[in-house]
């Protein structure tokens, strides 16, 4: 039985059994639904299978979980920063291409676990004075600015329905309370849904012809295929690393100051314990196991920060409940058919708003962390990743190429700012930037943005 003395949002509970089962069930599903917007939008964005997506965001929360010793709080959801690497090598979402796409991004994974035994040997502070926020905060620009095209080109198959996604989200953020502002994409998603179904604009035959349970992997559109069908392109696999992994260096900054901002919420330090090795550890190892199976990154979510603000239940055995949820809903191919015949207007106008958000955010980094651009180096180091990660990318040949014996390596316009950003960083005179274990997020690239919501601000309260 619940006890009627607990009321949520009142005092922080940190065991949610003293609510009883029904409270903790509706916790469940509501963390649920706050990832559960954006989760899926990524899908609908690069052409990824939405059941794989919801079935490893809920294996993959679940083993981040098992990793950090089920301490932190936390709920991974479809990382949005790697859109840019998607785009890059399958940019109409060809199936064929994607799993290419799919095994730079396992590789990116990976990288997670060579910072993580950075951080295990020399500290946070040593590592971190190579990803400071001059470097971070104009990739994080860079990354919303390359993909505001495809957002243009989605809304002009429709705009009054764009608009009404655009407005939805836009109120919600600003007017809204509540759960209400916390998930304004989801709810952006559902009122223009409902608009282009009155107007006759969705073909539902697809949801008719899906069967209710269904496997939700698909063994053609893995990695794995890639090597068992016998045709594999190398150059393409060599392109998909050095377009893609060098994205990593801003999602694993953003993982950083998402621990920082579940720990400001929550009251405990989890960069200390378990540790930022651990979170780090689980984070890489969900997104490379998301990946092989050809679901997208994952990703600590803002979102489910922000419903603990709300609510004050910090046990994290509710975020294990929401995971389980997920994987259920993975197993019925009509619930997933529901989203995937989503016109692309719609798509459009929620990552118009979701673009924008990305860029803004960048220039917020850089402004909350104080980059001083009365330096010469800094201005350097700012305007090389941005012109090159946007130039190139908008050129007439879309990348660098290199021949390298039988093969070519591409390097896209992010990856080539982004190494180059890295390296002028450590090359130049005048580093002075000092990362602090208790700092708050001030580099997050996903959807706590989007939620009119400065997580600085909320690691106060």
């Amino acid at each position: 039985m619940s006890n009627p003395k607990v009321k949520i949002g009142d005092d922080a509970i940190f065991d949610a059994s003293v609510l009883g089962k029904p409270r903790v069930l509706i916790l469940g599903i509501q963390h649920m639904f706050a990832m559960f917007g954006s989760t899926v939008l990524v899908p609908l964005l690069t052409g990824l299978s939405v059941s794989t997506t919801l079935l490893f965001a809920g294996l993959g929360t679940l083993l981040f979980h098992l990793i950090s010793k089920n301490k932190v709080p936390a709920f991974l959801g479809s990382s949005f920063a790697f859109l840019a690497g998607y785009m890059a090598i399958a940019p109409n979402k060809e199936p064929e291409l994607l799993p290419y796409a799919c095994f730079g991004v396992a590789v990116s994974g990976l990288a997670y676990l060579i910072l993580a035994g950075f951080f295990k040997t020399f500290g946070a502070n040593k590592v971190m004075q190579f990803f400071p926020p001059v470097v971070t905060g104009p990739i994080i620009i860079a990354i919303g600015l390359n993909l505001s095209k495809s957002a243009i080109d989605s809304c002009s198959t429709n705009w009054p329905i764009a608009l009404v996604a655009i407005l939805i989200v836009i109120c919600c953020n600003i007017w809204g309370r509540g759960m209400v502002k916390i998930i304004p994409i989801l709810l952006g998603v559902i009122g223009s849904y409902i608009v282009a179904a009155l107007a006759g604009v969705i073909d539902f035959s697809p949801v008719a012809d899906a069967p209710w349970i269904g496997f939700p992997v698909n063994y053609g559109r893995t990695v794995f295929a890639i090597f068992t069908r016998g045709n594999a392109d190398t150059a393409l696999l060599i392109t998909s690393i050095f377009t893609i992994v060098p994205i990593s260096f801003a999602t694993m900054m953003e993982h950083i100051g998402d621990i920082s901002a579940i720990s400001s919420t929550v009251g405990i330090n989890f960069i200390r314990d378990p540790g930022l090795h651990r979170t780090l550890i689980g984070d890489g190892v969900a997104t490379a196991l998301a990946s092989l199976f050809g679901a997208p990154a994952n990703t600590t979510y803002g979102e489910n920060t922000g419903v603990l603000t709300l609510t004050k239940v910090y046990d994290p055995m509710v975020i294990r409940l929401a995971a389980c949820i997920a994987i259920l809903l993975s197993f019925c191919p009509k619930f997933a058919a529901v989203i995937e015949i989503m016109p692309s207007s719609i798509v459009g106008g929620i990552s118009l708003v979701l673009y924008g958000m990305i860029s803004a955010v960048g220039i917020r980094n850089v402004v909350e962390t104080n980059v001083d651009f009365s330096q010469t180096r800094n201005v350097i180091i700012a305007a090389m990743i941005m012109v090159l990660s946007i130039g190139i990318n908008f050129s007439s040949a879309g990348a660098l190429s290199f021949p390298a014996g039988e093969i070519t390596l591409t390097f896209s316009g992010l990856a080539t700012g982004s190494l180059i950003g890295i390296l002028l960083n450590a090359i130049l005179p005048g580093k002075d930037y000092r990362f602090e274990n208790n700092e708050p997020n001030k580099t997050g690239v996903d959807l706590e943005m989007a939620q009119g919501k400065s997580l600085s601000k909320k690691g106060k309260k």
